[in-house]
């Protein structure tokens, strides 16, 4: 039996292969519960080998401590289907175990080969899509989808969706103009691939188009931020941001309470988007309510972390902003015993993580000066640690806000003109510039 792509299952009924595609769709548009799903599958095809790989996957790609036990489920059936699975499923399966055992560059080592050999695998594309964008690697993040594409239709279910990574891809490259027109290319075939749709939204973003972007996305709610939509919370978040650097701070707030962080959940995803905005309005000494706290609270619920330090950076600003200075020493802590252990995230951590966590410890306790001296060594390479350049701007806001408030003018200055220089018709990078040179 093969999927719609012509890839062959080693096992597989007609029910669990129409169920993967419904589960993969949903995976590709963020839309329902792709695990409800495949989940219905394996209670009446238990052997459905791709059902648990897309299963473990799904849940890979939240990317948290927290779902390592399901994950040790998944591949707990796969190891019992042993010599029944393919080649291709092998190969999942042992991406998969990399992952688990936080070998998170071999993991992507093996899906890069696995889709060498498999290039029309959706899911795997998709996976490895999302863990280069956890590494912050932009050169995989268009080369991966790149590599695939000329096995590819037009016609193929799912092209539309592999334009969408393409076009985070360009943009993440820098290659802004060509990114554009193929997200809008994208979401010309799948109105629904509100990746393609979060691709736009940062070219826009990147190129200082505020009142464009947020027009973009909010005339396209209907498609992106349905109530079923796992991925609406981070284009609210980059509606928000539109607005935040037109001064448009009563909508930000109204976005965060509705979109952004409408619930209190405790998935590290939507906290960190959350933990990010209200940075952002912290830093330009907007009074946000009861919000940190809630968000805060949140956090210590998860515990003190150390798993992944992109996640522990968004912590430490819910945990410095609220005064929380004990949970902020166990945080740093655990992120120096993380620089100590094996795995890909140690390697961040040592590289540039480590730094900048501490970087926003101190500018929580007011030291603005050791601020500047973590953040300032470390802001080009903060890539390793993961996300995409519209979040890790974070840090260079953060790194001028240190630099103003530390009182340090020669430095403000020059930061504040690469900002302009680069985002020239941004009304908050003009702002930026005139406090610096105002600064005496």
């Amino acid at each position: 039996m093969e999927d719609q792509r012509g890839l062959r299952f080693s096992s597989g009924s007609a029910g669990s292969r129409d169920a993967y595609e419904a589960a993969l769709r949903a995976f590709n548009v963020y839309r329902g519960d792709p695990v409800a799903i495949i989940d219905k599958a394996l209670a009446e095809d238990p052997d459905f080998a791709m059902g648990h790989v897309l299963r473990a996957e799904v849940h890979v790609s939240m990317w948290e401590r927290g779902v390592l036990p399901e994950i040790e489920a998944s591949l707990a059936r796969l190891e019992e289907l042993g010599n029944r699975l393919n080649e291709r499923e092998r190969m999942h399966a042992g991406a998969i175990r990399q992952w688990a055992a936080g070998d998170w560059n071999g993991m992507r080592d093996r899906l890069d080969r696995l889709s060498a050999e498999y290039p029309r695998d959706l899911l795997a594309l998709q996976i490895g899509h999302l863990a280069d964008f956890f590494h912050g690697d932009r050169h995989n993040l268009q080369g991966r989808v790149a590599r695939a594409l000329p096995a590819w239709n037009r016609d193929d279910p799912g092209y539309g969706i592999l334009l969408g990574m393409r076009a985070f891809g360009l943009e993440e490259n820098g290659d802004y103009a060509v990114a554009e027109e193929t997200g809008r290319h994208a979401l010309a075939l799948d109105g629904d691939d509100c990746w393609a749709q979060h691709a736009v939204a940062h070219v826009l973003e990147m190129q200082g188009r505020q009142a464009e972007g947020a027009a973009f996305m909010e005339s396209r709610t209907a498609h992106w931020a349905q109530d079923d939509n796992g991925f609406a919370f981070h284009n609210w978040w980059h509606t928000a941001l539109y607005h935040l650097d037109q001064d448009h701070v009563g909508r930000v707030l109204e976005i965060y309470d509705q979109g952004v962080r409408p619930e209190p959940s405790d998935i590290h995803l939507m906290l960190l988007d959350a933990a990010a905005l209200l940075w952002r309005l912290h830093l330009r000494g907007i009074d946000v309510g009861g919000r940190w706290q809630e968000l805060a609270d949140a956090y210590e619920r998860t515990g003190d972390d150390g798993f992944y330090v992109f996640n522990d950076l968004h912590r430490m600003m819910a945990l410095v902003a609220t005064g929380r200075n004990d949970a902020a020493q166990r945080l740093l802590d655990a992120v120096t015993r993380a620089a100590g252990e094996a795995g890909t995230n140690a390697r961040m951590v040592r590289d540039a993580g480590h730094a900048v966590v501490a970087a926003i410890e101190a500018f929580g306790r007011e030291r603005y000066g050791d601020a500047v001296d973590l953040l300032m060594p470390v802001r080009y390479r903060a890539y390793v640690f993961g996300g995409s350049n519209a979040q890790r701007d974070i840090l260079h806001r953060t790194l001028i806000e240190a630099a103003l408030r530390a009182g340090d003018r020669p430095l403000a200055i020059a930061l504040a003109n690469e900002r302009t220089v680069g985002r020239p018709h941004c009304p908050f990078s003009r702002s930026l510039a005139a406090r610096a040179v105002a600064l005496h």
